[in-house]
């Protein structure tokens, strides 16, 4: 729908115009269309994208986000914007202990390769009904799995699902979570992404003129 919309496209493209920043996290390969506005942005440092890359596995993939784009085309997308010098980085997530922990260290090395610049990582979390579905969903796919999976999960959250309180639900705890943190941190470091993420800038903003009211779309 948005590739047909192109509301993504038309909502850059007011940024572009007025050299506003903009981050983007996306799995959607078709971020690669927007390179022209992107560009535009990234050379008054104004653009920085995190392509997020959840494994490496293509069987995996399909059954985990069957609806995103496959491993190998998010790879070339960083790849693209890379050589389009765009900002771009890696976010390895949403990591889940005991289903695609252990493939950390693989997807920085292949982003690396592929052109990312820096990195990131979170922990899966699962708020309210996502941790029934979530239940199902292994029930489906991965039966075996399971309750390794939910107890790893259980330990990083106070012995729980999901914690909710605010300031800690993006906290984790335990050794699992500790593993999970090395890992990331020894393939962050192999993959020499240890370059932060890029402060955006607004020293480029253009003010609108006059009191005209701007649309995203013509008529």
């Amino acid at each position: 729908m948005n590739a047909q919309l192109q509301i993504t496209r038309g909502c850059l493209s007011v940024l572009a115009d007025f050299r506003h920043p903009v981050a983007i996290i996306t799995k959607n390969a078709l971020v690669a269309r927007d390179c022209d506005l992107l560009q535009q942005l990234a050379e008054f440092h104004a653009a920085a994208v995190f392509i997020s890359i959840t494994t490496l596995d293509s069987e995996l993939a399909r059954t985990l986000e069957p609806r995103a784009s496959t491993p190998a085309r998010r790879l070339a997308v960083i790849r693209s914007l890379s050589e389009s010098n765009i900002p771009v980085g890696v976010m390895t997530a949403p990591m889940i202990p005991g289903l695609n922990d252990h493939e950390v260290p693989a997807i920085l090395q292949a982003a690396a390769q592929a052109g990312a610049q820096f990195a990131g990582h979170t922990i899966v979390r699962l708020p309210y009904a996502v941790s029934e579905l979530f239940s199902q969903w292994q029930d489906d796919h991965y039966p075996l799995r399971k309750n390794k999976v939910l107890n790893h999960i259980r330990v990083m959250r106070g012995g729980k699902l999901n914690n909710a309180r605010w300031h800690t639900r993006m906290l984790r705890e335990g050794i699992q979570a500790e593993a999970i943190h090395n890992l990331f941190r020894h393939g962050w470091h192999k993959g020499d992404l240890i370059t932060p993420a890029p402060q955006l800038s607004t020293a480029a903003f253009r003010h609108p003129q006059g009191n005209e009211q701007f649309t995203l779309f013509t008529t």
